[in-house]
């Protein structure tokens, strides 16, 4: 079994995170930002991983931190889960569409973090999240996982549904880019040996 567990406990959230990269998309979702808990849950269920995610956040601040470091702690439970990577596809693409909106996601888990956004939104919230922190999160599961990634909103004007895409084509991403594929058995997806390091 592909799974990991992390605690992060810092002066400003205090997380465990539990995934599972072989699950059936189940969640049990609470970072005490509702629609962050939406999108997260989203993920899940459409990248097929399993995922806890449980944060006590300073969010009398305000939401960055618990954004933040959600994404971080995801990002590292899915990067242990992963291990050397062997026999995984790494790469993983997507087109979203959500009735008016496109969506394009790219990405390879190469290592190499390194972050493409060409996105943006209308309105400051969305529900009460903080619409300038979707990228933060991005950019920070990235960084935690070493994903180089591409985002790109092709076009779309409700900005629920353009947030909605993106996590959406991420994770259909993330589900081809972590899955085993037999062909490759246990070798590494690279020339190199090795991903990242």
């Amino acid at each position: 079994m592909r799974t990991a567990r992390i605690a992060r406990k810092t002066h400003e959230t205090d997380i465990a995170v539990e995934v599972n990269l072989d699950g059936t998309g189940a969640y049990d979702v609470s970072t005490g930002i509702g629609f962050l808990d939406h999108m997260v849950e989203q993920f899940s269920r459409h990248s097929l991983i399993d995922i806890s995610c449980r944060v006590v956040g300073d969010l009398h601040v305000d939401q960055h931190h618990t954004c933040e470091d959600s994404a971080i702690a995801i990002g590292q439970a899915i990067a242990q889960a992963l291990g050397d990577k062997r026999g995984i596809g790494r790469y993983g693409s997507a087109y979203s569409p959500m009735d008016e909106t496109l969506a394009r996601v790219a990405l390879d888990i190469s290592g190499r973090p390194y972050f493409v956004w060409k996105a943006a939104f209308t309105q400051a919230k969305l529900g009460e999240l903080d619409t300038e922190l979707v990228e933060h999160w991005f950019h920070s599961i990235g960084q935690a996982v070493g994903i180089t990634l591409h985002i790109e909103l092709l076009y779309g004007t409700n900005n629920h549904h353009i947030c909605e895409a993106i996590f959406k084509g991420f994770a259909r991403a993330m589900r081809s880019a972590v899955e085993l594929d037999a062909r490759k058995g246990d070798a590494v997806p690279s020339t190199k040996g090795q991903l990242g390091g």
